[in-house]
């Protein structure tokens, strides 16, 4: 079982949202979010504030779910 979901990539579909509107909201490089929703990369703590409010979730949603999950299947 996969244990290394990545949250915002999960969140993103949720909401009916793509990268490229998430880049678009950001201004940033779509190359920067598909790091971000593969986790090559991750968006520093003031970006992960800018996409909660965008996608109207917790922060704690976007940054714990994955270690929560990990915890209880581990």
């Amino acid at each position: 079982m996969e244990t290394d979901v990545n949250r915002l990539k999960v969140v993103l579909a949720e909401k009916k949202r793509t990268n490229k509107w998430l880049c678009e909201q950001l201004n940033v490089n779509p190359s920067t979010v598909s790091k971000w929703c593969t986790n090559s990369s991750q968006p520093d703590l003031e970006t992960l504030v800018k996409i909660s409010h965008l996608l109207d979730v917790d922060l704690d949603d976007l940054v714990n779910k994955n270690i929560i999950d990990s915890q209880r299947i581990g």
